[in-house]
Parts: structure tokens; sequence; C-alpha cells
């Protein structure tokens, strides 16, 4: 997809289409996540530092990401992915492999090209979003050509093209080329993908080790022959979140934790997953960065076990001088409960003198929670506190003007602009932060009514041979 997150805010804003828009953490240390188009004219790009990205666009829209509006889209795009192929590899919200040799729908060049055309035209109807499609031998020049193709394009690559396509490409190309490999590559004096593939298999194992050296080598002559796997096991589940400024209240730093405790097993449930091991990662003031684990008696998917797991955790911390970061992970998964671990769960109320069998409402714990914020000194304020509340770029309603979402907020208001994605450009208005009839609503859908894709792609026709566009054409 093209500038996922950016391009779903523009359609989602019909103020914002054709503008620069940057999605990411707005606070001091926030990174950009994702830049429109638009935003990229003026140098700013994914991974930048967020106030570099205001020096350089100022006039720009700066969003706080919508996960659940990408997700909602993401998942819209993958289900087109998977009438084509039964071999579909998310790489994340917005890039997936797909095996068209799997699915039977492609046996020559011009069937792939036809698949792509239909697949663009299908998202584009579905979502209203942009993708770009790359076709080719592998996975490694399927993912090449897809970013030659963008924006909204679309590339392939012909068996026996790919050593004269790849020579004078740069060395990170190539995957499991990172910049600590670059640079030991350009020390020895390789900078492209000729470069190795002149240098020869021997000397890239000398340099590299003999697993990443031989791939090196193989790839440099547009050989992959890794598949397309269709699902991924995940081994965890975690979250975690960079603080504006250094926490250093110890009250302060334990709400976050269980705040995050919270986060992660939302998470785990959405995943319908349970697990065994509780992780606290905390990030000091100086960077230094401390892990701490805890393995129960069982995998668990209860708020409250894994809450208390990682408090007991931070209790070996020192926090001393400040934390920057906060993380709660849980590992060993499972797809089932370890029923004991609610007895668990109570005797440790017990101990820690709450009522046996009273747990605590996920909604009374976050009133509880924004109360001892609201409540305790510290760097954070009313502003802090409103932005956390209404994040700019997010979805509200109104009891009178509808739905619309925050431009900004700031000294006691928050100003929101009232547009749908089928909508024109919508009015600005400005509320108190505290106004009883704005409250944070769900993302509305990009597109009302799409099209009925339930039997695309019927009209594609069929494998007749064994090769195909994903298919072993390329290998050695």
């Amino acid at each position: 997809m093209d500038a996922f997150y950016a391009s779903a805010e523009q359609a989602a804003k019909p103020s914002l289409r054709g503008k620069p828009v940057v999605v990411g953490g707005l606070g001091p240390r926030g990174v950009v996540a994702t830049a429109s188009y638009e935003a990229r004219r003026f140098g700013v790009h994914s991974a930048m530092p967020m106030a570099q990205a205001r020096r350089l666009a100022p006039n720009a829209a700066y969003l706080v990401p919508r996960f659940a509006l990408y997700r909602s889209v993401s998942d819209q795009v993958m289900e087109l992915l998977g009438r084509l192929s039964p071999l579909v590899e998310p790489l994340s919200l917005d890039e997936a492999f797909v095996d068209l040799e799997a699915g039977s729908t492609a046996d020559d060049a011009a069937s792939a090209l036809k698949i792509g055309r239909q697949l663009r035209e299908a998202i584009e109807a579905v979502t209203g979003l942009s993708g770009s499609v790359g076709l080719a031998g592998s996975k490694m020049l399927a993912k090449i050509a897809s970013e030659e193709a963008k924006p909204d394009g679309m590339r392939l690559i012909e068996p026996g093209t790919e050593r004269e396509l790849l020579a004078p490409m740069p060395v990170r190309t190539l995957p499991g080329v990172g910049p600590a490999t670059a640079d030991h590559l350009r020390r020895a004096g390789m900078t492209t993908v000729n470069d190795l593939a002149e240098a020869g298999e021997a000397e890239l194992v000398r340099l590299l080790g003999k697993a990443h050296g031989g791939s090196l080598h193989r790839m440099a002559f547009g050989y992959d022959d890794r598949p397309v796997v269709a699902e991924r096991d995940a081994k965890s589940v975690s979250v975690e979140d960079t603080f504006d400024i250094d926490l250093h209240d110890r009250v302060r730093v334990r709400t976050e934790v269980e705040r995050l405790a919270d986060r992660c097993v939302q998470r785990l449930r959405a995943a319908e997953r349970s697990g065994r091991t509780v992780v606290l990662k905390v990030r000091r003031y100086d960077f230094s960065t401390l892990t701490r684990s805890e393995t129960l008696r069982g995998p668990t998917d209860d708020p409250a076990v894994v809450r208390e797991a990682a408090a007991r955790l931070l209790e070996s911390v020192d926090t001393t001088g400040g934390v920057r970061l906060l993380g709660v992970g849980v590992t060993g998964l499972a797809d089932f409960t370890q029923e004991d671990l609610f007895a668990q769960a109570a005797g440790e109320r017990a101990a820690a003198g709450l009522p046996d069998g009273v747990e605590e409402r996920p909604e009374a714990a976050t009133e509880s929670r924004e109360g001892r914020a609201r409540a305790e000194p510290g760097p954070e304020g009313a502003e802090q506190l409103a932005a956390r509340r209404w994040p700019a770029g997010h979805d509200v309603r109104h009891d009178t003007h509808g739905h619309g979402w925050v431009q900004g907020s700031g000294v006691g208001r928050v100003t929101v602009r009232f547009e749908e994605p089928g909508s024109a450009p919508g009015r600005v208005r400005t509320f108190r932060i505290d106004d009883p009839a704005l409250r944070p609503a769900d993302p509305l859908p990009l597109v009302r009514e799409p099209p009925d894709y339930s039997s695309w792609p019927a009209s594609l026709p069929k494998s007749r041979s064994g090769a195909g566009a994903s298919g072993t054409e390329s290998r050695p």
C-alpha cells in the first residue's frame, strides 16, 4: 500500500486530500511512522524524529496513528489477496507476499499482469486507497518490483533479466543487508550488488560467514528460494511507550506499567492466545535498558495476573534518575488458559489487602489511574492530559454537529473539524475539553458501500503449467 497510514488519513479527512500529512508520535521524542507523498517533497520520511519533520514541513498536518482504522483496511486488503491464493504472507498491515502459483491463477506474464491490474482496481474500489504491485519469480524480486512501482503502479520482472536489473543497485537492496553489514561490505570495497556477484562466494563467506555470505552471493544473481509462508506463529505479544518527559515519580511509573499490562492483555485476547511468561522492559534516563521476566504456573490471559506480575517485576528495577520508556510483554504463548491462575490472582489480591473475588473493573482502573495522574505533581499537566484524551487526528462525535476529528487541543480547548470520508471539507469548531456533548468515537469506514467482490477473481485464467509469476523459473 502507498504511504498507507497517511493515505488512509487523507481518505478519511477530505480537508487533507492533496496536502502534506505526517503520522506518528507527536511528543518531543516522537518519530514519523508514515509521511504522505506531499510531505515527502519537503524531505520528511519514516523513522525521522518528529521535531525534525516539523522543521522541514511546518504547515503539514501532524496526526496520532489510528490503528483501529488501519487494521480494518488491512483486513479488507488481505481478504482480497486471500482470494488469489491460499499462500499469503503478511509482512505488516500494508504489505504481503502472494504465491500466485499456489492459487493456480497465473501461468505466464500476461495473466500475471492481468491479475495485478485487477487487484489494484479491487483494492481501490474496496478501500479507496492505492497500492503498488510487484510481480516476479521470487519474494526478493517481487519486493524490489513493488518498490520500483511506487506510487500507485505495477512492475513485472521477467525471468532472465534479474542479473542485469540488480547489478547497479546498492547492497542494501538485498534482504539481510542492514547498516552494519553494508558498512562492513563498503570497507571491503563492495557497494553495489554487482560488486557482490563479482567478489565470488568464497570472499563473501570469508567476510560474513558461511550462511550469510552464501545467501547474499545467490541473491546477487537473483536467486531467492524462500517460500511464501501463509502463517507465522507469533512468539510474543508486547506493548511499550516512550514518554515525552522522563518519569521520576515511582507511583506514576507503576501506574504506567499497569496500563501497559492491560493493553498487552487486550492484544493477547484479540489474538485468542494466552501466555506463561510476563516480561517488563525499562529504559532509563541514560538509555540503559533493563528487562525482567517472571514465569507463571501456566498460561493466562487474566489482566489482574499480568498486572500484578509486571508490578512485582518493577520492584526489582531501580528507576532513580528517571524512566524514558516502559514496556510489558507476554511470551510462551498458548491457545488455552490454566484455570488455577484465577485462584492465584485471587490469592495475590488477598495478600495485597483487596477483598477476595473482587477484581477492579477496567473502566474503574482507567478512572483511578487518570485521577492519580491529575492529582500527582509532576511534569504532566492539564495540557498533556488533554492531548492524551483528545489525540490529534482521532475521531469524535458531537451531539449536535455529528462526526469529526480532532485538529488539536490546548489551553482547555479542543478544536474539531466536522467531516466524513465521503463529505466535502467540513467546518471547524472549538469546544471546552470537558464539553459533555463531545466524546471519542470509532473511525468511519473509508468506503461506505464497496462493490461486491465475493466472486472475484472468478474470471481470471487458471494455470495450465507448473511455473507461474511466483514459480521456480528463476531459481538456480
